[in-house]
């Protein structure tokens, strides 16, 4: 005799699956609007999830409790504040030394357009096409990316209150999700996975990171481009936003080596990333942060898209975190729908049946 199907069918499924992408759309909406609130919220939660380990090391050893939760929001803190100060104090000098680039820039346009003019396109569109050029908009782009910068730091305060809040929680509300495991197995089991997949994508991604942004640092430094300082730390941080961070990465340093000191230079800032930043973020760290996020890579990019309309820049740089949380509690909390959570993972995942844990 068959089986009983195990959940709806046919039409009723169909109908649920549109229920399903209706709430979605209605949810990410709904997060747009509050993006400078949720944002924040889930970079804290991503920062508390970064630290646990700290804290869990800080706990077996016998430490006092204030101090399980205050080493690891101070060094949250201090890395917030080394990492927005350089942002500040490097696209301030950004904004001084561009317009010292004015003449140059202007000579770059003027020989593109006799360049365009002798490839046959028709000189009053040339003329149109340079004419909105503006040297002085640079200057503008870099005073906004000053205010954009200092702007975060409102966020701070949000942030590190619920940093400290979630720290705080972190131990009593793993002994409460542990004690969901009877009733709720794969729920805990969802949570847990997500944690620990959270963790090893950061460290993953700061590693590569790091690797990139010392390497693209020195090459800049030996072909002397101006601030390699800032666009180490550009590479680094454009390093958690999947694939076109490399693009991201990348068009500042050469534009402004090609305003410095020519061509010559620009081409070898180009070879250099590609060599660095192209072979280690496109070829190599793809694998190993989808095998840590646990997503393919059409959901990375896809992530990619729909993140950084909800929440922005910062939605960017959290894509794929958020996208595997709302994993863990749409698909991989119900034992029913692990059908799906495969066909998204970066490989077919099956839970192990044991005693959820951390």
């Amino acid at each position: 005799m068959d089986n009983a199907p195990d959940g709806p069918s046919g039409p009723a499924r169909g109908f649920m699956v549109l229920v399903g992408l209706a709430s979605a759309v209605v949810t990410l909406a709904g997060l747009h609007v509050v993006a400078a609130i949720a944002g924040p919220v889930f970079l804290a939660l991503t920062l508390a999830i970064a630290v646990n380990p700290v804290r869990a090391w800080l706990a077996r050893h016998g430490m006092p409790a204030v101090v399980c939760v205050l080493v690891p929001v101070l060094l949250v803190v201090i890395l917030l504040l080394v990492v927005i100060g350089a942002l500040v104090v490097s696209v301030a000098q950004l904004a001084t030394l561009l317009p010292t680039y004015a003449d140059r820039f202007q000579a770059l346009v003027a020989s593109a357009g006799r360049e365009l003019r002798r490839l046959g396109v028709d000189p009053a569109e040339v003329k149109h096409a340079l004419g909105a050029v503006d040297p002085a908009k640079l200057v503008g782009v870099a005073e906004g990316l000053v205010s954009g910068v200092a702007g975060v730091t409102s966020a701070i305060v949000l942030i590190v209150v619920l940093l400290f809040a979630m720290t705080v929680d972190a131990t009593t509300l793993a002994n409460r999700v542990s004690g969901l495991a009877p009733g709720r197995p794969h729920l805990v089991r969802s949570l847990y996975a997500f944690a620990r997949q959270t963790s090893k994508y950061l460290l993953v991604s700061s590693v590569f990171g790091l690797i990139v942004a010392v390497l693209d640092t020195g090459a800049l430094l030996a072909l002397s481009v101006p601030l390699p300082l800032l666009w180490g730390l550009l590479a680094f941080i454009t390093n958690y936003i999947p694939t076109i961070g490399f693009i991201i990465g990348l068009a500042p340093p050469v534009l402004l080596a090609l305003l410095d000191s020519g061509p010559g230079t620009a081409l070898a800032v180009l070879a250099a990333y590609v060599v660095f930043n192209f072979v280690v973020q496109s070829l190599i760290q793809p694998k190993f942060v989808g095998e840590a996020a646990g997503l393919s890579i059409t959901l990375t990019m896809l992530s990619l898209i729909i993140w950084t309309w909800v929440l922005g820049p910062l939605g960017a740089v959290l894509a794929i975190p958020l996208t595997a949380f709302a994993r863990a509690l749409l698909l991989d909390a119900d034992d029913t729908t692990h059908w799906a959570s495969d066909l998204l993972g970066a490989a077919p995942r099956r839970p192990k049946r044991r005693h959820a844990g951390p």
